[in-house]
């Protein structure tokens, strides 16, 4: 038993990349998705061309449906994104083109929101290295999420 708890513990500090330590206390569990001194993130943070790759599902009638996209985003610095380019599959039909330009906010805590124009929205987490974003989509009937990784800033 004592070796599957370690196990446990030493998956929970993966998951928690380098936000901190994972710890089974709870006060400290708390702690660990701080982000340390002078690592607070901004609206700046997310600056740069990024490409989003992520697989999920819609709901339709009960039933998923597969969905995966790869999408260059272009955070401007300033809380704006556009989407050059993108690759869409819905349930097997591929879409290509430029995408809805959107907004995001980013909490000092490396946390925040983006929502596309007349599209999905995410809760978004920004890994403390500034390189990799992971997003999770927040609307009605989807199970849908991807990591956004850095191109160049």
């Amino acid at each position: 038993m004592k070796k599957f708890t370690v196990h446990m513990l030493m998956a929970g500090a993966l998951a928690a990349g380098t936000w901190g330590i994972a710890s089974a206390k709870d006060s400290d569990m708390r702690t660990a998705f701080q982000p340390q001194e002078g690592t607070a993130c901004t609206l700046e943070t997310l600056r740069g061309s990024h490409l989003f790759a992520g697989s999920g599902f819609n709901i339709v009638g009960g039933v998923a449906q597969p969905k995966a996209i790869h999408t260059a985003i272009e955070f401007n610095g300033d809380g704006t994104l556009t989407v050059p380019a993108q690759t869409l599959s819905l349930n097997g039909n591929i879409i290509r083109g430029p995408g809805n330009p959107g907004n995001y906010t980013v909490e000092a805590d490396c946390r925040g929101l983006l929502v596309f124009r007349d599209g999905p929205s995410f809760d978004i987490v920004v890994a403390l290295d500034r390189k990799t974003v992971w997003m999770f989509q927040t609307n009605p009937n989807t199970v849908f999420q991807g990591t956004a990784t850095r191109l160049k800033r």
